[in-house]
Order: C-alpha cells, then structure tokens, then sequence
C-alpha cells in the first residue's frame, strides 16, 4: 500500500512558495471565522446585562485553555500524518490518522468530565461572586457535555492538516462559524415565538456548532486519501501511534496555554496602572489579534509543508519553506508596524472617545506593534518544530519567553516607566521569541545536514 502514499504526500513536489500560498489563504480565512464567532458571542450576550457579560469573562480563560490543550492534540495528529505520508508509509499515516481521531474523541470526553465536576472549584478558585455562578453553571454544563466534538473536529482537522486539504479544513471551520452566527441570536435573545435561553443560548449554540462541524469534517475526510476507517486499527499495536502523537501534543498543548496566562499575567500588572490603560490595553489587543491573522493561518500552514518534505527527508525544501515564511513574518510584521505607528489614534477612536484611553491605545501602539514581526517568528517556529518532533523545543521556548522575558523585565520597568513598562515587556518577549525560533529551528536543519538532491 505504498504507492498511495506517493500521491498523499502531495507537498513534496512543486513551488513551495505556490504550497505556502495555497495552505495558507484558505488558514486566515479559517482563523479569521473562529475569531468572529467571539465576537457574535460577546454582542449577543451582552444585550442580556451586566451580569452574564461578567460571566462570560471569567469562562472565556477556561474555555481558552481547554481549547489550547484541544488544538495540542490536532498539532500532535498533523505532525504524525504528515511525516508518515512523507515517508511514504501509507499504512502508517493511515492508522495514525484513524488512531489521532479516537485518541482526539477520548481526550474531549475526560477533559469534558472534568470541566463538568470541577465547576464550581475553577470559578471558586478565580473568585467568581457567587451571584454569577448560576450564570456560570447554566453555560459550562452543556459546554462540558459538548466538549468531545471539539476535540473530535481537532482530530479531524489535525487529519485534513497532515494531507495539506487546508480547503477542506477552513471549509470545516467555517461552516462551525457560520452556525454558531445564526444560532447565537436565536438560542440566545430568542425570535419566532421563542423565548431563548440567555447565557445557556450560547453555549447550546457552540456545541450544535461542534456537531456540524464534525459532520461537516467527516465528509470532507471520506474524499481523501485518509478517510475514516477504524477497522484499520484492529490487530495492531496502538502504543506508536499514541506516543508518537502524544511526544508533539503534549507539549504543544502546554505551549499554546502559556501564551494566554503570559497576557492574563500582563492584564493584572496593567489594571495597577489605571482603568484606562486596562481599557486602552485591551482595546488594542482587540485590534492587533485581526491583523495578526495572517500570521496564524501561516503558522498553522506550515506544519504539513515541513513535516511533508521532513518525512520524505526533502530537508532542502523544509528549509525553503522556512525561509519564505520566516521573509513574509518580516515583511508583514513591519509594514503593520508601520501602519500601527501612522494611523494608532485613528484606530483608538473606533473603540473609544475617551482622551486617556486612546492615549493608552496609541502608546501600546509605538511600543508593542514593532513585536508583530517577532510574534510571527516565534509561532512559526513553533509550527516548524512541532512538524519535526521537537515539541520540546517549542515548550522550552515559551516558558522562557515568558517567565524569562515578559514577566520579569514588566516587573523590573513598571516602577519608572508605568504602563509603557508591560507594553515594552510584551516587545521584548517577542523579540526574544524572534531570536530564539530562528536559533532553534536553525540548529535543527544543522543537526540533519541535508542532501541537496535536484528537484
């Protein structure tokens, strides 16, 4: 069953700057429609009061973590898929495949029972007041219940990833998108003689989402040269396929949930500051994660390009690859800076009128946004070294990047130099990350000393 293979791993030949663009397009636009579902959400409930959009602010860091140990999983799943298809090993990819997508489904159903029976500790420990855990209770239980067909759209995305169908992935994100935009203002304010369901709305909403999602992903996944066939894992050992996906997962769920503590960490040390630079802090933030959505669906891309040609020992082009997409970090990095620096009280004034904050908005502006091009450095090194297996590489550089970096240089400024202390903290994490993703992923390709065959 080799020969399939061949045609599977179907980024080991052609331009890779034509593989780069065609992988990731079809990413941002993905990203970009999980990034508005927040948004549908944050509106709608907001219409209900003050209370559930209080609510909402302490489950949206839980939500956020239990996503990021989701997406570990299907970076796990695409890193494994895509070095096996680019070995050639088409029976391997196959079981790894089928493996990764129950492994995805188990893992969804223990983090969904424990989020369910630890309710009430999680927000206790966060110092939820007790008026809003009611509200809190209404939307984590149908959330906890849904939460395996998260983890299962992970397994089959992580699947689609492998194979470079980035098309068929975004089609799955999109159309999860696309329900959670029409189901949000039914299940939530109500509408045709319906009364709704408040905060709970949005929470039946996601999991419907999740469902279509997962039907959506299995469809898509039966026109592929990997579809869905559990009878393959009859028969054989299922510990290769668990550690190899785990030695990737495990670490890159860690990595990807120290980013959000490092900014929830940043957000306290603001909040000492004053409101307005809490308001101006996150207002900007809003603005910056839209124009750092290229950079995602590119870090998100080029797992399958590397691991493709890393599997087919094509270290050549994996360092190609890497070369065009460390260039377009740069580029895009700087001439959002530029634009950031040019135009950063217009920007403030379509989220606030108010003086002091859209001074605030303008100074994490001039500061932080010439960390764009480093941010971009960083995740798409990461993506690199998860696509190689060195995870842990990625790990050790996200610890230090912010507990070696961020926190203590917010810490050292803050006295002197006040909100501007954090925004330079979050520069120099980036920078740091920057340097340290080009090191890294450079002593790897070192270390293999490739063959520079002919294309």
């Amino acid at each position: 069953m080799n020969a399939p293979a061949l045609s599977s791993a179907k980024l080991v030949s052609g331009s890779i700057p034509g593989h780069l663009f065609s992988q990731t397009l079809p990413a941002v636009i993905g990203v970009a429609a999980i990034m508005s579902i927040g948004i549908v959400d944050a509106y709608f409930i907001s219409q209900l009061g003050s209370a559930p959009l209080a609510a909402i602010s302490f489950i949206f860091p839980v939500a956020v973590a239990s996503t990021s140990l989701g997406v570990g999983v299907m970076v796990g799943i695409n890193s494994v898929v895509a070095r096996a298809l680019g070995e050639g090993d088409f029976e391997r990819a196959a079981r790894r495949a089928n493996f990764g997508i129950v492994f995805a489904v188990l893992c969804g159903l223990v983090m969904g029972l424990a989020l369910w029976l630890l309710i009430d500790p999680i927000f206790t420990a966060m110092n939820a007041p007790p008026a809003l855990m009611p509200l809190i209770r209404a939307y984590m239980t149908p959330y906890a219940c849904g939460f395996p067909l998260s983890l299962a759209i992970m397994g089959f995305n992580g699947v689609l990833r492998g194979q470079g169908e980035a098309k068929r992935t975004s089609t799955v994100s999109i159309t999860y998108a696309a329900a959670n935009w029409v189901l949000n203002p039914i299940l939530i304010m109500g509408g045709f003689g319906f009364e709704g369901f408040g905060i709970a709305g949005s929470a039946y909403a996601t999991v419907i989402g999740w469902g279509i999602g997962v039907l959506t992903a299995l469809v898509l996944l039966r026109g592929t040269s990997l579809p869905l066939n559990l009878s393959l894992l009859r028969n054989c050992s299922l510990i290769d396929p668990a550690k190899a996906i785990i030695r990737v997962g495990l670490p890159a769920a860690f990595s990807n949930a120290i980013n959000p503590l490092g900014l929830a960490i940043l957000t306290s040390l603001v909040a000492l500051e004053s409101e307005a630079a809490v308001a101006g802090f996150g207002a900007a933030g809003r603005l910056q994660s839209f124009v750092i959505v290229p950079l995602l669906g590119l870090s998100g891309a080029i797992g399958a390009i590397v691991g493709q040609n890393w599997g087919a020992g094509r270290y050549d082009r994996a360092r190609e690859a890497a070369l065009y997409a460390a260039g377009f970090c740069v580029v895009w990095g700087l001439l959002i800076a530029l634009g950031m620096m040019a135009a950063g009280e217009s920007f403030a004034k379509v989220f606030t009128d108010d003086p002091a904050v859209i001074a605030e908005f303008a100074l994490y502006l001039k500061i932080a946004a010439w960390g764009y091009a480093g941010f971009g450095l960083l995740i798409v090194g990461n993506g690199i070294m998860n696509a190689v297996d060195k995870a842990g590489f990625a790990l050790v550089q996200s610890v230090a990047r912010v507990f070696l970096v961020m926190l203590p240089v917010a810490l050292v400024l803050q006295p002197s130099m006040g909100s501007a202390a954090i925004y330079t903290a979050e520069l120099a994490a980036n920078l740091f990350g920057a340097v340290s993703a080009v090191v890294l992923v450079r002593h790897i390709f070192v270390r293999h000393s490739p063959a520079w065959v002919p294309r």
